[in-house]
């Protein structure tokens, strides 16, 4: 009724759109009153003296004298900076390696399926739910005739059963072989805020259902959905990923000084793939960057600077919201439950408050007024 008064008839205000509302309108906010900031970067490329090797490589100016951080704010500064560096001696100061282990993600509970399945697919919310609602229900496959394909899809728990976790193992090791399967079975514990865990998470009713074996009977979009899921589940209880990451740091100095400047080369190496060979979690922000393999380096080596490149940037804004980060920031605050995340993106869209455009939310000028009068 307050909304039918001070706006219009027909509005709706219920705790927990208000909220993403509210969230959505806030980002839109700031992202208004953003002002760009000037950075400069500066990297070199070097080459090692000390080997017959051709390969050069690259490294980031990271650091000046003492400090261990570097602002390069504007044209000027860049320019000064690059013109001390050039006739500077450089030689590898450390040298840093070690192999560190990734893990798998845990199976799916509701609201990482729908970041995943936005991420991955592009589907929308409201779209994966009902997907998954098809798939829990029961589809005809072929001689098994109806058969509930995965567990229930509204819960916020990543308890697996026993038995479920037994056969996915006993899977792997036939599958994959033995140096893919982890000594012992992997648990994963919930971090949800206000988790109930009446349930266990989203997995497939059987790790022997391979994705492929029951394609023909599935339309694209449950196939795309149940081969998401399927492997999540599978992926959580496989070995973790093994990288050799190695980090270079190089001083550059003027003859007999000290050293003036720190500069910084890394690199991670896939050594064992890993959970990696049958599934990898999206990401929300850009594509991990790839980082090309160093040299053998030790430290003392004598470095030949080949160029130098300045390159300048500016800060960026917050991004909008996603299907995927705005569910990842309700759970996040614990607002509503897994079974009102697709709800609250329908209807935030339904009652004009916010558009969607190219995959992003963007609140409406009824959305603004709305929010501004609830808070």
């Amino acid at each position: 009724p307050l909304l039918w008064q001070k706006v219009r008839r027909g509005l709706s205000a219920g705790r927990v759109q208000s909220v993403a509302l509210r969230i959505i309108v806030d980002r839109e906010r700031e992202i208004c009153a953003f002002t760009p900031v000037e950075y400069w970067s500066i990297e070199a490329e070097f080459k090692n003296t000390t080997t017959t090797s051709p390969a050069s490589f690259k490294a980031q100016l990271i650091g000046a004298g003492d400090k261990k951080k570097i602002t390069i704010s504007n044209t000027e500064a860049a320019a000064d900076l690059m013109a001390d560096l050039k006739p500077a001696d450089y030689a590898v100061s450390k040298v840093t390696s070690k192999t560190l282990p990734r893990q798998p993600s845990a199976p799916f509970i509701t609201s990482t399926l729908q970041q995943e399945a936005w991420r991955k697919l592009r589907f929308s919310a409201k779209q994966t739910m009902a997907l998954a609602q098809q798939l829990y229900e029961g589809l005809s496959v072929g001689e098994e005739g109806n058969v509930g394909l995965i567990t229930y899809m509204r819960t916020d728990s990543t308890h697996v059963a026993q038995s479920a976790i037994a056969e996915t193992r006993e899977y792997i090791a036939r599958r994959y072989g033995t140096e893919y399967l982890p000594k012992t079975a992997r648990l994963f514990s919930q971090k949800v805020k206000g988790a109930q865990e009446a349930h266990e998470a989203i997995r497939p009713t059987s790790t022997q259902r391979e994705p492929n074996a029951i394609k023909q009977y599935l339309e694209s979009k449950q196939f795309k959905l149940y081969q998401l899921i399927w492997q999540r589940m599978v992926a959580s209880q496989m070995a973790a990923a093994r990288f050799d990451n190695m980090t270079v740091d190089i001083g550059a100095r003027k003859t007999l000084s000290k050293t003036k400047y720190t500069f910084r080369a890394q690199s991670s190496i896939n050594v064992f793939t890993g959970f990696m060979v049958l599934y990898t979690e999206g990401r929300d922000d850009e594509d991990e960057q790839k980082t090309p393999k160093l040299p053998f380096l030790t430290e003392g080596d004598v470095l030949n600077l080949l160029d130098l490149i300045g390159e300048q940037h500016f800060t960026q804004p917050p991004l909008r919201f996603t299907e995927a980060t705005l569910v990842k920031i309700l759970e996040q605050f614990g607002i509503g439950r897994p079974s009102t995340y697709a709800p609250i993106l329908s209807v935030v869209q339904e009652r004009e408050y916010v558009s969607k455009e190219k995959g992003v939310f963007k609140p409406t000028e009824l959305g603004m007024t709305v929010s501004d009068l609830l808070v």
